[in-house]
């Protein structure tokens, strides 16, 4: 008799459970029981995805022959656009993202989470967001959200995540304030001097090149702010868009100029709709405990991040660049490794976004990055 890999069998249900309880211990958990949990996951994705177990065949890869966690095979974001890559049946589906880079819903390139996987992610997420953006908060904050709502962009990750954080975070005035006309620059100044007059701190949150596009605009008007103490901003996505190339230093050096919050209260956040975990700098949280650190990402206790080199991918030597591949135990809902087309390199606890692969901007890639494997933990 085969095991049963449903979603309502022990084993998964158990799975469940048991992620479920990591992922609530939030970032100091116990990080000693990711691998065993891993291959838990890899074994029903394995057994559940016909797509995915085809695809670990092929590399001569299955259950109970591998050794380490990092030997599980990841898959590219690029599989998720031609293949339905859930491990239960689309009709259990709670909710539909689209895949980065997909706009329209044509039944593929899509992200599908069960009722219980969508509340892994929500949970994750919520966490990490207390943690990383709101450690020192103490009470709801006003959260102006340069993305479209869900009702405007349905399926769109960063717009129901946002909705997650205004509901945990933000006060009853708190907007999202991308329209389908585009960003509603009246509103957002008059919620900005609002706060400026009131001394009340908010939060802006919104999509990297909403914010390139807003500190254009203000160098265009010559105009700055003073947003009051405990003011916060939080971008996400990358720096080279529509608006024009902005490196994260750059972007950081304008927020401090243009809205006079401390270097600590910017903190850029990255995820993608392949994979469930969102990732922050670790800068605010820092700031908070009294620690100086490198400014980086950090993996938490569900998940582990690995470099591998974008020609023959294998892992490279620690600090050298490459490609940035994601395990994520809130994936259970669809694949548990992604490959990206992301670069970056590790550093001392954890790693940095260096731009996407052949990109001009990005770094390029050398011949030293082929080596021995080196992951995060």
């Amino acid at each position: 008799m085969n095991p049963d890999y449903s979603l309502d069998s022990p084993f998964v249900r158990e799975l469940d459970l048991e992620i479920k309880a990591l992922i609530k211990a939030g970032p100091d958990g116990d990080r000693e029981l990711f691998e065993e949990l891993a291959f838990r996951s890899f074994e029903l994705h394995y057994h559940a995805n016909e797509s995915y177990r085809n695809f670990c065949n092929k590399k001569g890869i299955k259950p109970g022959c591998i050794d380490h966690w990092n030997r599980i095979h990841p898959v590219p974001t690029s599989m998720f656009k031609d293949n339905v890559l859930a491990s239960f049946p689309e009709s259990k589906a709670a909710e539909k993202f689209f895949t980065s880079g997909t706009t329209v819903d044509t039944g593929k390139g899509s992200i599908l989470k069960d009722e219980r996987g969508l509340e892994l992610t929500l949970l994750a997420n919520r966490i990490v967001t207390k943690e990383y953006l709101f450690p020192d908060l103490e009470e709801r904050i006003r959260m102006l959200l340069l993305v479209p709502s869900p009702e405007i962009a349905p399926g769109m990750g960063m717009a129901r995540g946002l909705l997650e954080a205004k509901k945990e975070f933000g006060t009853e005035d708190s907007a999202f304030l991308i329209t389908k006309e585009g960003m509603d620059i009246e509103a957002l100044l008059k919620g900005i001097k609002e706060s400026e007059e009131s001394g009340r701190p908010i939060c802006i949150v919104g999509a990297t090149g909403g914010f390139v596009h807003l500190s254009n605009y203000c160098d265009h008007m010559k105009i700055k702010f003073h947003l009051p103490e405990g003011s916060r901003i939080c971008d996400g996505g990358g720096y080279s868009g529509r608006f024009g190339y902005c490196p994260p230093e750059e972007h950081i050096k304008r927020c401090v100029e243009y809205f006079e919050v401390p270097e600590s209260m910017c903190v850029n956040t990255y995820g993608m709709a392949e994979s469930a975990t969102n990732y922050f700098d670790n800068s605010l949280r820092d700031a908070k405990r009294g620690i100086k650190n490198r400014r980086r990402k950090e993996d938490l206790p569900w998940t582990r991040t690995i470099i591998v080199n974008p020609e023959t991918f294998e892992q490279v030597p620690f600090g050298e660049t490459g490609l940035l591949c994601h395990y994520d135990l809130c994936n259970r809902p669809m694949i548990l490794g992604v490959q990206t087309d992301n670069l970056g390199r590790l550093v001392e606890g954890g790693f940095e976004i260096l731009g996407r692969y052949k990109n001009k901007d990005a770094v390029p890639v050398t011949e030293e990055m082929i080596g021995h494997g080196h992951s995060t933990q």
